[in-house]
């Protein structure tokens, strides 16, 4: 299946706009790494194969192990990731389901235990980037082709 359409020629200013806030978030106070694998557990939850395929393959650019690519699903339930990580992924998935259960304070705050202001306005928005990145693949029907 091909994309429904050209979305990147049709709506080519909200694209536009949608890249200007991958270079913001690309200057942001998290790191590269934690980002890209914000975005491959993110993609994981959405069920963004296309997002899972290109994040991964950037993630494995920049240096990240097969084995954090890999036990990024199971994040809780090993300890190859720093606190830090883990309580980023943990506020991914609230945000990321959000119609669940919200963001519960308790999250807020063990965020916040690591993680200054910025460096939570900047997780917050690096997630609901990627979400929207998902959203808007799986609607316009991208499809991972190797």
């Amino acid at each position: 299946m091909e994309n429904r359409m050209n979305y990147n020629l049709i709506a080519k200013d909200n694209v536009k706009v949608m890249m200007d806030m991958e270079g913001l978030l690309a200057k942001s106070s998290i790191e590269q790494k934690l980002r890209e694998l914000i975005k491959i557990r993110v993609s994981q939850i959405n069920g963004c194969a296309f997002c899972i395929a290109m994040h991964t393959a950037e993630a494995r650019k920049i240096g990240v192990t097969e084995e954090e690519i890999y036990m990024l699903n199971a994040w809780d339930d090993t300890n190859i990731y720093p606190k830090g990580y883990k309580v980023a992924f943990e506020l991914a998935e609230y945000i990321t389901t959000i119609s669940m259960n919200g963001v519960p304070e308790e999250i807020y705050e063990a965020v916040r235990e690591i993680y200054s202001e910025q460096e939570y306005a900047d997780l917050v928005f690096s997630i609901i980037q990627i979400n929207s990145w998902n959203r808007l693949s799986i609607s316009m029907g991208n499809k991972h082709n190797k």
